[in-house]
């Protein structure tokens, strides 16, 4: 009992530290260095560099968390003879904890007599499954926490994704331990961890996120505000369903436009429309997700300013590559509306195609 409470006191610590303190002193220390956080301008000129590093100390401390997990889950065990499994829903904790007066009892004392007189009723019977249960929820809270963290897939869509992964993280634990023989597949364990994985998130919104963004509250404001707004508009019940496939812009010299985008950029010809009458040109290009259509008329004298921002999770190693193809680009600025860092290049008829950092 004592070697258990003493793991669940050093877990417990651990998960407060690394919740509560690993952002600040990551917060403190980019700004110390001049290093943005939250996809800014940076006062340092070498930031790139010192994220870079950042990226990779965290990634080692989430292999270390892993090489924790699974030191706890498979090599501090032994072999067992046969296969074990524990498919009884929540069995182990309803032999850990009694209640007099049934859990509805419960709900109504804990509503007419307060919650010292509720909890007089309840009575621990097993401390050591009860234990079991809270490392395994305590055991995935900092996966839930670091993926986001430390992960730019995972942060760029925290609310789906890592649930899901913590989920199937858990399976393929109980998974091997069943086909090892090292530990039970339990259904408990499943949920538990899943839960784990739940807190983790919620504190990295609550803690980290909100930390290396100081004005969430005014942008949580106004995003509800909007939303309460647009409720009533057409295209709120398609919000998540509808995106910019395509953008048309104008130009005048076919081969230019062919050279720039196909072959120094890698835009995909998807299609080429010739004007029998006007002898013009119309194609129509893709990269991922991104479409392009480009008419080319060949009597256009004027054509407006036209620009193209196109989102980037790495815009450096972009710029980089850009510079190796001879396509000169701007420094980097910050953007007017988000603050975000982005630069710029021009193309044919003067297209001012600015990258911003995702």
């Amino acid at each position: 009992m004592f070697t258990s409470l003493k793991v669940n006191i050093m877990v417990t610590l651990l998960t407060v530290v690394m919740v509560f303190m690993l952002p600040w002193l990551d917060h403190f220390i980019c700004r110390k260095l001049g290093v943005s956080l939250s996809d800014g301008i940076s006062t340092n000129l070498d930031a790139d560099r010192l994220l870079h590093i950042r990226k990779i100390l965290l990634i080692i401390m989430f292999c270390v968390y892993l090489r924790a997990v699974s030191y706890v889950t498979f090599f501090s065990r032994s072999a067992a003879d046969d296969y074990q499994l524990h498919i009884a829903l929540f069995q182990d904790l309803g032999e850990s904890i009694r209640i007099d007066l049934g859990f509805f009892g419960f709900i109504k004392t804990l509503f007419t007599n307060g919650f010292s007189r509720a909890m007089e009723h309840i009575k621990i019977r097993n401390p050591e499954s009860l234990s079991q249960i809270y490392m395994n929820i305590c055991m995935f809270i900092p996966m839930g926490y670091l993926l986001p963290y430390v992960f730019d897939w995972f942060r760029r869509n925290v609310t789906r994704r890592v649930i899901p992964v913590c989920f199937l993280a858990s399976l393929l634990i109980e998974n091997i331990q069943l086909i090892s023989k090292h530990g039970f597949y339990d259904l408990d364990d499943l949920i538990t961890n899943t839960l784990g994985g739940i807190i983790g998130r919620a504190l990295y919104v609550a803690v980290a996120y909100v930390l290396t963004h100081p004005k969430w509250r005014s942008d949580l404001r106004e995003y509800r505000k909007w939303r309460l707004n647009a409720r009533s508009r057409a295209l709120y019940p398609f919000m998540h369903k509808i995106h910019v496939v395509r953008t048309t812009l104008l130009g005048t010299d076919s081969n230019a436009i062919f050279d720039f985008y196909v072959t120094k950029l890698g835009f995909r010809l998807l299609k080429t429309v010739r004007e029998e009458k006007t002898k013009d040109i119309s194609y129509l290009l893709e990269f991922g997700k991104t479409q392009i259509e480009i008419r080319c008329i060949h009597d256009l004298t004027i054509i407006p300013l036209q620009t193209v921002t196109i989102a980037c999770n790495n815009s450096e190693r972009l710029k980089e590559r850009l510079e190796q193809y001879n396509i000169s680009t701007g420094s980097y600025r910050s953007d007017t509306y988000t603050g975000l860092r982005t630069f710029s290049f021009h193309g044919p008829d003067g297209v001012c195609i600015t990258i911003i950092e995702e």
